[in-house]
């Protein structure tokens, strides 16, 4: 990677992957790019420019007139949010993505693509589920990343782009708040603990999911990228994953440091719904094999490091 582009770049998973690129390979060299302006200061640490990544023409002209060798393709309309507006899902996670792929094969860029625990549905298995197993996602977001994965695979095989991508479960991040996801719960939580010692939680009790913190989401995405090619057997949709647990349990843990923090429920029907048909923990034995992924962070950890970076905000 000489040359990147990072789309959505003020997005959850955007604004920290900008900065760890910049900090590895010169700010100068990693292009930020959101069709939102650059109004934090991470955005401005390196070039930023406008996109919107719907149109074909300025995705092409951004990278052609970077130089541009690998894209980081993060823009796109996550669960919640896409199950209110799904033709807008669909328009800038399809049309988003064809047109960086296309631009990809015209330029010869290596792109990463970020799939999601939401491309599994209810016909999968929940616990452990494999590398290779049934998808028949229930929403648009899903929906949409195992469309993308497919095309993804297609560009690979067709047209020799490099394509290469994560399954992501829920991402808990200290320093980007949520962008519409289901499993924002488990970042609201802790400003919740920490300014009012009360959560009210919009999941049930014992819903189990995947989640794994920011730091250990970079370095998945770097690592893949940074992979012996040779060695990639699916290239595209690595399951990842670092810890599994339920609201309550993320709570308890909460408690052995704020000991007076309590958690309720208002259960809200839609985003639980998407939780009921998302597997509980995935295998990521493919990704420990074919690149050597292994997380550092488990809840425990976690926790104490998030309370410790959102007290010192």
């Amino acid at each position: 990677m000489k040359k990147i582009l990072v789309t959505g770049a003020i997005g959850q998973i955007g604004s920290e992957l900008t900065i760890a690129l910049r900090s590895q390979y010169g700010a100068e060299n990693v292009l930020a790019a959101d069709i939102r302006p650059a109004l934090n200061e991470s955005m401005q640490s390196g070039p930023f420019c406008r996109l919107d990544v719907r149109d074909a023409a300025a995705v092409n002209q951004v990278v052609e007139a970077n130089n541009i060798d690998t894209i980081f393709h993060l823009a796109a309309v996550l669960s919640a949010i896409g199950e209110e507006k799904p033709q807008q899902a669909w328009d800038v996670n399809m049309n988003g993505l064809i047109n960086v792929l296309e631009t990809s094969r015209v330029h010869q860029c290596a792109l990463f693509f970020p799939s999601s625990i939401a491309a599994f549905g209810t016909g999968a298995s929940s616990l452990d589920t494999p590398q290779d197993a049934i998808q028949r996602p229930t929403t648009i977001y899903g929906i949409t990343k195992v469309s993308g994965e497919l095309l993804c695979d297609y560009y690979h095989h067709c047209f020799g782009v490099d394509t290469r991508g994560l399954r992501y479960p829920g991402l808990i991040s200290s320093k980007a708040l949520p962008g519409g996801g289901t499993t924002d719960y488990a970042v609201d939580i802790f400003y919740a603990a920490i300014k009012i010692r009360h959560y009210e939680c919009f999941l049930r009790t014992d819903t189990q999911l995947d989640m794994m913190y920011m730091p250990d989401a970079l370095d998945a995405a770097i690592s893949l990228m940074t992979a012996d090619c040779k060695k990639l057997k699916h290239r595209n949709a690595f399951n990842v994953t670092a810890m599994s647990f339920t609201p309550q349990q993320l709570a308890a843990e909460i408690q052995k440091h704020i000991p007076e923090f309590t958690i309720s429920y208002s259960i809200d029907p839609l985003r639980q719904a998407i939780a009921d048909s998302w597997p509980r923990h995935m295998n990521d034995s493919a990704a420990r094999a074919e690149w050597g992924w292994q997380a550092h962070f488990d809840m425990p950890a976690m926790v104490k490091d998030m309370l410790e970076k959102i007290t010192l905000k």
